[in-house]
């Protein structure tokens, strides 16, 4: 199974009193939500499950891949990293599933997937991390297949 997280692009920073769901993408997180979402397509399957936080930075991202997008609240701002796990219904799904989604929920989930324990592992705004777990020699293995920011396409 393929698992790729993507941390929203960059976002308004919150005015007083604004609702955090309701920040949008900045010009610049807008060029790296495209710039990010082209270099997907080129790579992902057309079967990939696309789910994302209901926050609309995150939406704003997601939509940049022109496919269809399922908004799960559950794994919203704050989400606890078991929501993750149970969205993309890791590691059984019988597709690649894209998660777009919010730091630090992200970086302890490639922790917890690749290292076996929950740190707080830096995704950088608008980056891939693109994770595989597959059976080698018939024990269970996850791998990372990818990682990639914005800034450097």
């Amino acid at each position: 199974m393929d698992l790729i997280l993507w941390r929203h692009a960059e976002a308004e920073v919150i005015a007083s009193g604004q609702d955090d769901l309701l920040r949008v993408l900045t010009p610049k997180g807008e060029r790296q939500a495209r710039r990010m979402a082209a270099w997907l397509n080129h790579r992902l399957a057309a079967t990939t499950r696309v789910l994302a936080s209901p926050a609309l930075r995150c939406r704003q991202t997601a939509e940049a891949l022109g496919r269809e997008v399922r908004i799960v609240p559950s794994i919203a701002p704050d989400a606890p990293v078991a929501a993750l796990v149970q969205a993309a219904r890791w590691p059984k799904s019988s597709e690649p599933v894209l998660i777009c989604g919010h730091q630090p929920t992200l970086g302890r989930l490639a922790a917890l997937l690749l290292a076996g324990v929950e740190q707080d592992w830096a995704v950088k705004k608008g980056a891939v991390w693109w994770l595989r777990w597959r059976r080698r020699d018939g024990e269970p293995e996850v791998t990372l297949h990818a990682v990639q920011g914005p800034d450097a396409l």
